[in-house]
């Protein structure tokens, strides 16, 4: 993203220089509230979870597991000559 260029203001005197300074002052602070109500939801803690969430995703990664080592035994079965495992047959 390109900044913005904003226009530049000529001071003539130092109430003036204040009075921007000031501006700038709270612009600076509503933009650290912003920023920190962003942080703060980013690092949101999940909600707790209840038994039958986590049964759910026991049994979930239990099909993912099997599922994994029957590819894993199909592709061994297939391929495994080329990780030394039997001879390709001709």
């Amino acid at each position: 993203m390109l900044p913005v260029k904003k226009p530049i203001h000529e001071y003539r005197t130092l109430d003036e220089i204040r009075q921007r300074k000031e501006e700038l002052l709270n612009e600076i602070q509503q933009d650290n509230t912003q920023f920190t109500k962003l942080w703060h939801q980013v690092f949101l803690k999940k909600s707790e979870n209840s038994k039958g969430d986590y049964i759910a995703s026991l049994v979930s990664n239990g099909f993912m597991a099997v599922d994994a080592i029957l590819l894993v035994r199909k592709l061994m079965k297939g391929y495994g000559f080329l990780f030394g495992k039997k001879k390709k047959k001709k």
